[in-house]
């Protein structure tokens, strides 16, 4: 058996594959693929009515929020965002933690005043204490989990009067979220709810249409929460996936019981990287995450040893990023713990025979 502990798309449960083997072939007695659907028909708009309420159902979302479906990935809302919510000369707050942080930066000054009001050091989030956050800003924006580093923010921030943006891309679902302390989450759905395509936009009603720019119409919430998420065509199939995740994980216990599960996983883990100084982990132990597994070897040989003989043993795509190295494992929702345990196993045994 092969295990894939990729970064990118994720595993999706057995149920989940066997309802889409069943959608590709007939979509629900309608006689046509769930591939052939067309966005405009009923069917279409069953599906996207139905996976909104799942989500309304996991969130607990309030009455004042709305659900976009978007095309392209979390990158495209690091332009998107600012586009929509953002002055040209308004500051908008940004926390610098990582990686994809710092790509969220990159791209947003292009289009707003980015003030980077806290910093992280190496293995370590800036806490939301030490935020500089201004009452003049547009919007304050985070990522909740840095997947290259394996940094997670295990307490959200408090509201205040300027409306708190995440990046939940990687961990979204897989724990529950104070959603009325936030204006907008987005993430994109490759990792915890299946297909690569698709983004997720939870917006509060009042941030929509505060653009003075002209945005383009598909990257429009205003537009697009009017249209219900069709001002251009969507990802469809990759929406059915998402629907069929969220019923998944609506069935396994809501988000109460993906985070346990997600914690008894990484728990698994870190008992071994925590043991000696074989494994090193590259967080700290107060932000290390619970999705994002990284650690190093003592020497960059057996960092590729390890992966070479992970590889052979079928447990796969366990390679750092590109800009971090060493190794990653992902233990997104669809990661079973039968997966978790057989690397467990296998960093044991590697550890006795090369240690």
């Amino acid at each position: 058996m092969r295990f894939s502990f990729a970064s990118a798309s994720s595993k999706l449960p057995p149920e989940v594959l066997a309802a889409l083997t069943t959608d590709v072939v007939e979509w629900q007695a309608s006689g046509m693929s769930a591939l052939e659907l067309p966005f405009t028909g009923e069917d279409f708009a069953d599906i996207l009515a139905q996976a909104e309420q799942e989500l309304w159902a996991l969130l607990q979302l309030p009455k004042d929020y709305k659900v976009l479906f978007l095309q392209g990935g979390a990158s495209t809302q690091f332009s998107t965002l600012p586009m929509n919510l953002a002055g040209e000369a308004q500051p908008c707050d940004y926390v610098l933690s990582g990686h994809w942080s710092r790509r969220a930066i990159e791209a947003a000054s292009n289009w707003c005043n980015v003030r980077v009001i806290a910093s992280g050091s190496e293995g370590s989030l800036p806490e939301p204490a030490s935020w500089r956050r201004s009452p003049d800003a547009a919007y304050c924006h985070f990522t909740s989990n840095e997947t290259a580093e394996g940094l997670q923010y295990h307490d959200y921030p408090e509201a205040s009067s300027v409306p708190l943006i995440a990046d939940m891309t990687a961990d979204f679902l897989t724990r529950p979220i104070p959603i009325e302390r936030f204006g907008l989450v987005y993430a994109s759905t490759q990792k915890n709810l299946g297909a690569a395509g698709l983004t997720i936009v939870v917006v509060r009603e009042d941030l929509l249409d505060r653009t003075e720019r002209a945005v383009p119409a598909s990257l429009d919430y205003a537009r697009q929460a009017a249209a219900s998420s069709k001002v251009n065509t969507p990802p469809t199939f990759a929406i059915i996936v998402a629907l069929r995740m969220l019923t998944w994980l609506r069935s396994e216990g809501g988000l109460d019981a993906a985070a346990a599960r997600n914690i008894a996983k990484s728990g698994k883990l870190y008992t071994l990287i925590d043991e000696d100084d074989f494994y090193r982990g590259l967080a700290s132990p107060r932000d290390r995450s619970s999705v994002s597994i990284c650690f190093r070897l003592p020497e960059p040989e057996l960092d590729q040893l390890f992966l070479d003989e992970a590889h052979a043993s079928g447990l796969c795509h366990l390679k750092g990023h590109p800009n971090v190295g060493g190794i990653r494992a992902c233990l997104y929702n669809g990661v079973t713990a039968e997966a978790t345990l057989a690397l467990a196993s296998f960093m044991s045994d590697f550890k006795r025979r090369r240690g």
